[in-house]
């Protein structure tokens, strides 16, 4: 029986890799560092999906790290918050996540999250799964205290608030998986990890 690859998350996102980790699945490390609008904006203009878009994200990032890594086993994965037409990145600053918020408050979002597992150059497992969030009508002095009391943790999540801690408070309903709120759907994934030997099992 051949030995199971080895693992490479291609991700900069410590919580992807501590999700990992606490599920017993040992991974190095190695973000891509690829031009990521500039993928994104060729997504928009070819009309794709935001699940379509954050797919081609999660499989270029992987298709980066095997180049350089042959006969591993590369985990890409990217995230994608969608409302009403709109994409949304991570906030470049706290003004701009309250832009965001504002934006999305009162409104239905889907935060997608899209993993590909790359070997040798060929992507040979992909998975989407969508949340459906919705937000309630908070004030903006509510909006104000979050932000200062969040400070630069806002430019750690698309949308700029984190489900996990005090952005939590901006909701009144959620529908789907905690993991593919996190940005990484786990269960999916370790069904393909095990079927495909990379677990030693």
């Amino acid at each position: 029986m051949n030995p199971a690859p080895s693992l490479i998350l291609a991700s900069a996102s410590t919580v992807r890799a501590r999700i990992l980790t606490a599920a017993g699945i040992s991974v190095s490390i190695e973000p891509a560092h690829l031009d990521e609008d500039a993928i994104k904006e060729e997504a928009k203009a070819a009309k794709l999906s935001a699940a379509d878009g954050a797919l081609r994200l999660a499989t270029a990032k992987a298709m980066t790290i095997s180049g350089r890594r042959p006969r591993a086993l590369i985990i890409g994965a990217d995230q994608m918050l969608e409302c009403a037409g709109r994409w949304f990145d991570k906030p470049r600053d706290r003004a701009d996540a309250r832009e965001n918020l504002l934006f999305l408050r009162s409104r239905e979002q889907h935060l997608v999250s899209a993993v590909a597992a790359v070997r040798d150059g060929v992507a040979i497992w992909q998975t989407i799964d969508i949340a459906r969030l919705w937000m309630r009508p908070f004030s903006e002095s509510f909006l104000d205290r979050y932000l200062e009391i969040a400070g630069d943790e806002v430019c750690q999540s698309v949308g700029g608030c984190k489900l996990e801690g005090l952005g939590i408070q901006f909701f009144e309903r959620i529908e789907g998986d905690f993991f593919t709120i996190l940005g990484l759907p786990i269960l999916p994934l370790l069904a393909f990890l095990r079927d495909y030997g990379a677990l030693g099992e």
